[in-house]
Parts: C-alpha cells; structure tokens; sequence
C-alpha cells in the first residue's frame, strides 16, 4: 500500500493560529515579506538563512537535542528521541516543534532535509548510516586486540585513517571483516552510526547539559558598581571627543582598504593615553554614531553632527553611542588580530555575524545576576551554553572589556546605569550622578595647568588646542610648550587672544614663563606659511566673498580665507566653477 508523507507546507497548514502566532514570535524572520500561502512559508523556514538563524536561537541543551534527531533515523517517535537523550527531552521538543525545525507525522516527527544538512554528517560526532542492517550483537565478540580501536572512534571524530584498507592489521582488519567498521576509501574506515550510540551506552551525548553552568564571581555593593561605572562613563566621553578633536587637527590617510592605519592608531592612542586596543574601541564607537567619516579624499574627519553632539548634555551624548554598540555586528577586539593583514578601525574587515547575540546574552546573564563581578571564564561557560553556535571566548571578553570602557558595568557588575539602557528606561540615572563639569584651571608656575575636574566642553577642547594632556585623573593636569602654543597659532588665534582666553578661565595668575612663551612664539608664527590649493576665488566685494564663505551649500567646498578679497579651495577649478553657478554665484 502506497503511503503519503506528509509535507511541512501540509503540517503548517493544520496548526492552530495560536501555534502559528508563536512560530512567527520565535522566527520574525519568516513575515519579511509575508508569505503567499502555506507552501511558500514552509519554504522559507527551510531554507538555510531562516534555519541558521532558527539554530542560533538554541542554547546548548535545545541544539544537543538537534544533534540527536539528526542522528536516529526518520520519522522518529517521541519514546525514540527520549531513549537515546532523557526523560527532559520533551520540553526541548514542544520547543523545537514550535520553531519549526521539526514537523508532526501523526504521532511521529520528521526533521526537514536542510536542516540535516546543516547539522552535518556527523552529528554529535557519530558516523555514517550503516548501509544495510547492522548487527549490534557482534559487538559481545570484540577481541581484545580491537578494543583501543573502538574507543577511540566511538566519542568522535568517528573516522580513522590507516595506511592501506588491503593491509589493515590484525585489530581492525576483524572489525573490517565483521562490519563494526566500514571502509570510506583506500585509506578511511568510519564506525557506522548505530554501533557508535550503542557503545555509547544507547546515548547520543556522554552529557546532556539541560541547565547553565552556575556563576560565579566577586560580590560588589551597587554604590561600588555604580562609582565604577560613572567615573566610565564620564571617561568614555573624554576619550571620543579628545579623539575627534585631534583628528580634526590631524587627519590621518584612510588605508587604501579603507580604515586607520598602525601608525596613525599609534599616534591617536598616545594622544589620548590608552592603549592601541582602546584606541581603535573609541574609533569604532565614534564612527558608529556618525560622529567621523571616511570622506571622498580618504580623509578620516569629524562629521558636522560631532558639533551638535558636543551641544548635547552627557546622558544624551552617552545613550547616543552605547545603544548603536548594543545592536552592531562590528567587534574591535579584533584590531591588529590577523597576524597576516592587520585589521583597522573603520575598515570593512570587523563585521561579524552573530556577534550581537552573544553580546545581548552576555548582558543578559549580568542583568540576572547583580552585584556580581563574573569570573570571566565562569561567564564565558553559561554564554557558551547560551548561545553553542555563535559564542567565541574572545568575543565575549571583548563585550566584558568594553561593557565597562562604557560605563555599562564597572568594576565587572552591571550598573545601574546598564541596566536602565538594557531595560529601555526613560531616565537612565546620569544625569545626576556625573561630576559637575569645571569652568576654570589652575595654572601652576611651571608652565603646566590642572582641571580640577571634567572642564565643559568648551574649554575641553580650547585646552586641547592649547595644550598637552600630562595626565589624567579625578584632575587633568596640561603642559603648555612651544608646540602645543604653535598649535594654537595654526588654530587662527593671536598671543594677546590666547593669553585673554588663560587669563579669563585661571583662578591663579599666570606665570611670567608662560607669558614670554606665548609672546616669542607669536611674534615668531606666521611669518611663512605654506599650504595647497587647486582652485581660487576673488572678488572685489568683501561681502560676496563673506556670503560664499558662510553659505550652508557651498561647505563641502572647504573654502577657506586668505585675504578679504580671496577664498581658496583644495577642489579642482571645474568643479567648484560648477557648483557655484548652480548656486547662483556666477
């Protein structure tokens, strides 16, 4: 009597709508776009981007329960599955069965073909189907001498290789004789599958890991976490606008694969007083909140929206960047990792799939245990049971690494402040919890100047024009010299303006030193200037002239004033020519 096997199309098609809404819940991915009819969604959900993602949805149990469907032949019966697994294997089911990676046949299951396929051949480490039916009993007539052999192959990789399937020796060439072994070709022999779950004692797996390993850490106090993770956060945003400030002053050369170069990361990282890891971590947080750009010269500049970012009040400029982190696939950990090509910050070489899951299961499981600082091996373990697939030991350190360069943990516990971010409060609590920002310094007789605390943005970054960052702290103590006043000079101020501006903000006098420096140096700036330019404008009309300058829609030309009568810009003369006349200039 011919038997129909039922389709998935067929099985979707009779489940309830509730059963059809969870299946949607579960798998997102299978509305986009909404499917025509009931054969087309069954398509989708078997094909390999909708079950890769379905899988990556697993933790370890749910997948070992995967593996071992794949491994017993199809259909399968529920008493089937629980005999080579455990009495807990129902769950998993009713949740695999509502995913979609398996399907109803009456009273028994299937597995869809791809999904066998992605498993692989050998799953959990079993071999190949017998060909035919395999006697189990020859199993109680093992010789000795044969013995090492099966222990070897029977817990993976199930595949053994020998000089000459014609010569095999003594121990195998019995199991070779007695089907226990099946040759794969002239220099391969494989344990079949049904003989490797039988000296596996009737089980898939050595170890079914139904629960998460338990945590284990530091027990910190909230009010430790919380002090920890402030003094990140305000440090965080130190950190980008010290980096967007210098390279504003000092593009760097994007790498012709696009990207920052060693040595310009080494430059960057110097400047700001991090290491090259952290460096390229703020680079990376910049770029994805819009904040630099690669522009078409492959300069890599601050974006206009820096501008308005700097305008913001912390918290605001802190959420900014910590939920793009939250969602991006980019991992900086890897900067400079690849032993054969370096790979930058900013480059295209930091995508990786699946990365985001394992970060948001890594805050998941600091969410659920606060007031502990992890050991990082013990929270590398439960992400690993979370997520089998996608879990790597660096990328979630890397996460722990920068979670806490965020402020999002400190000192390895979730913050308060995490948590508000993670949960989606309105008040993420910063606000109030940051240090008032400082609008004065202090200059000592030395020529060097501290901050007492974080200065406002303004003077942040006029004193980073001014000066060098000696070191950092609760105070930030500056070193005046002749560069960094030069530097000043560039910037478009004169000695008495620079001097007015140190007067103005300095609760102590300024030292006699500091004023000569700053005169010698601005008598001496300026007498020979050297720059580049491809294309001039002038114009007798002073006003015209002011109005191109200041024009919103002239910006992208980069003009810039060197006398009241003459822009200049490094575009070639056709095209500024051109974008003038559309503007209405000629």
């Amino acid at each position: 009597m011919l038997t129909i096997i039922p389709s998935f199309a067929d099985e979707l098609r009779s489940r309830s709508e509730e059963d059809l809404a969870a299946l949607f819940r579960l798998r997102p991915d299978l509305l986009t776009p909404v499917p025509n009819d009931f054969s087309a969604l069954a398509a989708r959900a078997n094909s390999t981007p909708s079950l890769v993602r379905a899988l990556d949805s697993l933790n370890l149990w749910q997948y070992q329960i995967v593996e071992a469907i794949c491994a017993i032949s199809d259909p399968f019966k529920k008493s089937e599955l629980v005999a080579v697994t455990s009495a807990e294997t129902t769950f998993a089911l009713e949740h695999l069965w509502q995913l979609g990676l398996i399907y109803k046949d009456g009273e028994k299951y299937r597995a869809p073909t791809n999904l066998k396929l992605l498993i692989g051949d050998e799953p959990a480490g079993l071999g190949p189907i017998f060909p035919g039916k395999a006697d189990l009993n020859m199993l109680t007539t093992v010789p000795k001498s044969s013995e090492p052999v099966l222990a070897k192959l029977t817990w993976g990789p199930p595949r053994g290789q020998i000089t000459d399937i014609k010569k095999p020796g003594a121990a195998i060439g019995w199991l070779l004789e007695n089907n226990i072994l099946i040759p794969m070709d002239s220099h391969t022999v494989a344990l079949p599958r049904e003989f490797g779950i039988k000296l596996r004692g009737g089980k898939v797996h050595k170890e079914l890991s139904v629960s998460p390993p338990k945590l284990t850490g530091k027990k910190l106090s909230q009010k430790q976490i919380d002090l920890a993770a402030i003094a990140n956060i305000s440090t965080i945003l130190r950190w980008c606008e010290e980096l967007l400030h210098n390279l504003s002053d000092e593009p760097p050369t994007a790498l012709r694969t696009g990207g920052i170069g060693v040595r310009d990361l080494k430059r960057i990282a110097e400047h700001i007083g991090v290491d090259e890891s952290c460096a390229g971590f703020i680079a990376e947080l910049c770029y994805l909140g819009g904040l630099l750009v690669i522009d078409p010269d492959d300069q890599i500049l601050p974006t206009s929206a820096f501008d308005l970012w700097l305008t913001k009040d912390p918290e605001e400029r802190w959420y900014s960047l910590t939920v793009l982190w939250l969602e991006s696939s980019r991992v900086a950990g890897l900067i400079g990792k690849n032993s054969e090509k370096s790979i930058a910050p900013l480059g295209p070489e930091l995508d990786r799939a699946g990365v985001g899951l394992v970060k948001q299961s890594t805050l998941k499981v600091l969410l659920e245990n606060p007031e502990i600082a992890p050991e990082i091996s013990s929270l590398q373990s439960i992400v690993k049971w979370l997520n089998p697939q996608r879990a790597n030991n660096d990328f979630i350190e890397w996460n722990i690494r920068e979670a806490e360069w965020l402020g999002i943990t400190g000192q390895g516990g979730i913050s308060t402040y995490g948590r508000n971010l993670i949960t989606n409060q309105e008040v993420l609590e910063i606000e109030g919890a940051l240090p008032k920002p400082v609008d004065h310094i202090l200059i000592q007789a030395d020529n060097s100047a501290v901050a007492p605390g974080p200065l406002t943005a303004e003077l942040a970054a006029e004193m980073g024009t001014l000066a060098d960052i000696e070191s950092r702290g609760g105070a930030t103590v500056y070193r005046f010299s002749e560069a960094s006043i030069r530097r000043g000079l560039d910037h478009g101020k004169t000695g008495d303006q620079i001097k007015t501006f140190l007067t103005k903000i300095s609760k102590t006098p300024m030292p006699q030193p500091l004023d000569y420096l700053i005169a010698d140096i601005a008598k001496r700036h300026g007498r020979l200037r050297v720059g580049q330019a491809h294309s001039y404008i002038r114009c007798e009309d002073e006003s015209i002239v002011s109005q191109i300058l200041h024009d919103k829609k002239c910006e992208h030309l980069r003009f810039r004033k060197i006398a009241p009568t003459v822009l200049i810009s490094e575009f070639e003369l056709t095209e500024v020519i051109g974008e003038l006349r559309e503007f209405g200039y000629l």
